[in-house]
């Protein structure tokens, strides 16, 4: 079938994007779901520094490719094999397919998943499949197995997760990234307690989604830091019971005053090697520091070694916030619907697909939190 998407053809182009235009608008063509797959009508996508981080080139893909991966859809077609899922229904995408049988999945971390990452890495899905195709029939490749900036997409089952179908799907999309990576980086990764202490290093729609699942969790106090006054003043909004401008004065001296001798954890979700560093510092004795945010391949921080024994200091990773997504983003939606998790107040743009390299430049400038295109029917 003809469907309109949004390909990525090369890397580096210079902002403004608006200008440069790293995405075209194109008509490709889509195959049938094969064996354990399904086609999807994407209602919603949102946009993520994930999705600028191939676009500027510090994160390669192989190219050409159809960019986007935090998306929901509608079921319109169910390949051979596929169980669980019926024409009709909601979905969120997980943007890493989780086979459910290397060691990753079976100790249950399928975040990790082996031929997930594998598939993910060489631009097709989990079956080992591509199914797009540009107007001169050549093959065009997946991102994260998931591919929104598209009107149509065909994913792995073991990308899509059911959910609510009264969910508006500019709310449903944030589920598949910003909020299951923050909140969950929280909840899974961190497991913090009622009354610990949470730092949150940058808030973009990642930071801002820690910030509301560490309130959700009754963790105070609760500190955000970033160098944009709005988004500040937002994650107060949200819960936080400290905010800090890292633009003025010493923003690691500050948290630890306000913690008395630093925080239990440290959330660094810029993707810059010197923040984390700094997210660090501000963690106690003791403490956690958590890398969420996706540095450039190649970046290295530092940390007084002796620190890591004679402080009992901990850093963690935490990729897709260490989620099962099955459970989590049901999990998380319920908890946005009891009114624990206004989610909502992420969203700042709605956009067109004709749209999206001008929205590349709002995330690019940070004034933006979470964009999303919407897709008309």
């Amino acid at each position: 079938m003809k469907v309109r998407a949004a390909v990525l053809r090369e890397m580096g182009r210079p902002a403004p994007y608006a200008d440069s235009r790293p995405l075209s608008i194109e008509q490709i063509e889509l195959s049938p779901p094969a064996s354990g797959e399904l086609r999807v009508r994407v209602l919603a996508a949102g946009l993520c520094h994930s999705d600028l981080s191939v676009i500027n080139g510090s994160r390669p893909r192989p190219l050409p490719m159809v960019l986007g991966h935090e998306a929901t859809g509608e079921v319109v077609e169910l390949g051979p094999g596929v169980d669980g899922f019926a024409i009709g229904d909601r979905v969120v995408f997980s943007f890493v397919p989780m086979c459910g049988h290397c060691a990753p999945c079976a100790s249950g971390r399928p975040v990790l998943c082996e031929p997930g990452a594998a598939a993910n890495a060489a631009g097709q899905l989990l079956g080992g499949g591509k199914h797009w195709a540009d107007a001169e029939g050549l093959p065009l490749q997946h991102h994260l197995g998931v591919s929104g900036f598209a009107e149509y997409s065909v994913v792995s089952a073991r990308s899509a997760v059911r959910i609510y179908a009264d969910l508006a799907p500019e709310i449903a999309a944030l589920f598949g990234c910003a909020v299951l990576t923050g909140v969950g980086a929280v909840i899974n990764t961190a497991r913090v307690q009622p009354g610990e202490s949470v730092a949150v290093f940058g808030l973009g729609g990642v930071g801002l989604s820690a910030v509301l699942g560490a309130r959700a969790v009754s963790a105070f106090p609760l500190i955000a830091i970033d160098v944009v006054e709005e988004k500040l003043a937002l994650a107060r909004e949200l819960g936080a019971s400290h905010c800090i401008d890292a633009r003025h004065g010493d923003a690691v001296a500050a948290i630890r005053e306000i913690s008395h001798g630093g925080v239990d954890f440290a959330v660094e979700s810029v993707g810059d090697e010197s923040v984390l560093a700094e997210a660090y510092a501000a963690t106690q004795r003791g403490g956690t520091t958590l890398s969420v945010g996706l540095p450039a391949p190649g970046r290295l921080f530092s940390v007084p070694a002796v620190s890591l024994v004679a402080e009992e200091r901990t850093i963690k990773g935490s990729y897709m916030g260490s989620a099962v997504p099955g459970r989590d983003i049901p999990r998380y939606i319920d908890l946005y619907r009891a009114g624990r998790l206004p989610v909502d107040r992420l969203l700042t743009h709605r956009l067109r697909l004709d749209e999206v390299n001008a929205g590349f430049d709002r995330l690019d400038r940070a004034t933006a939190i979470r964009q999303v295109i919407l897709f008309d029917d």
